[in-house]
């Protein structure tokens, strides 16, 4: 019964409009380097369909219907935040990418072991995703994009618990749960250092210090570790934010 929560969290989150996106007033360096960045994050929440398929052939502590039903929502609000990055990427005078390295990063780690550990990996991608939509969100001016980014960091908070939960579960396998832990450490910070490096020239153009960054990283890092140990007082279900007014 712990998935059915979150079935229902994601279920009323898919009947949401998708929010207005529209590029705040920007000099054009910054606004450049912003849409690269966009894009690249873009292609990334846009890759992540495979697994759920995947997730009906597989059998763990845990996973149970509500958990596959679950996850595969999960897929498709990460594809809804491909839907609005793209609207951003076009609305800040962007091109959408087919391919980047650290896109090849995340793929490559999703494919080179077992559900689990492409569900680490999608672990990660929250973290990611947390801290950096954040990032952006702090460093511009208010307006449609910036609520957009904010709603987003939202939901990817409730991502990070969601993954977080059912890596809590799979303590009743000890030898698979230490392994992921002891994955969990190396892949985090290559993540966020790959990050880091892939978007250094967006976060200077918009005044972002690199430490700050790196620091913001390394504490969800960290929150994110500790969470997997740790469970939850309840699922970790809250409101989802008023819906921000959609595009005509």
């Amino acid at each position: 019964m712990i998935w059915s929560p979150w079935k229902a969290y994601f279920e009323a989150n898919a009947r949401r409009p998708l929010p207005q996106v529209e590029a705040p007033a920007l000099p054009q360096p910054q606004r450049v380097a912003l849409a690269r960045s966009l894009a690249r994050f873009q292609l990334g929440e846009a890759g992540e369909g495979r697994i759920a398929h995947q997730i009906d052939q597989v059998f763990l502590p845990g996973v149970d219907a509500d958990y596959r039903a679950a996850l595969k929502l999960f897929v498709r609000e990460e594809g809804r935040h491909a839907r609005i990055l793209g609207l951003m990427v076009s609305a800040l005078g962007g091109r959408l990418l087919a391919r980047s390295w650290t896109e090849r990063f995340f793929v490559v780690g999703r494919r080179l072991l077992g559900v689990r550990f492409k569900l680490l990996v999608l672990l990660v991608a929250e973290v990611i995703g947390i801290s950096f939509y954040g990032l952006l969100a702090a460093a511009l001016p208010p307006g449609p994009l910036t609520a957009a980014l904010e709603q987003m960091c939202a939901d990817e908070e409730q991502h990070l618990r969601f993954h977080a939960q059912f890596f809590f579960t799979q303590q009743a396998t000890p030898v698979a749960y230490l392994l992921l832990r002891l994955a969990w450490w190396p892949l985090g910070t290559c993540a966020a250092l790959a990050v880091l490096l892939d978007h250094r020239h967006t976060l200077a153009a918009l005044d972002v210090r690199l430490t700050a960054a790196g620091a913001r990283l390394w504490a969800r890092v960290t929150q994110a570790g500790r969470a997997m140990r740790a469970a939850p007082s309840r699922p970790a279900i809250v409101a989802a934010k008023r819906p921000i007014r959609p595009n005509a």
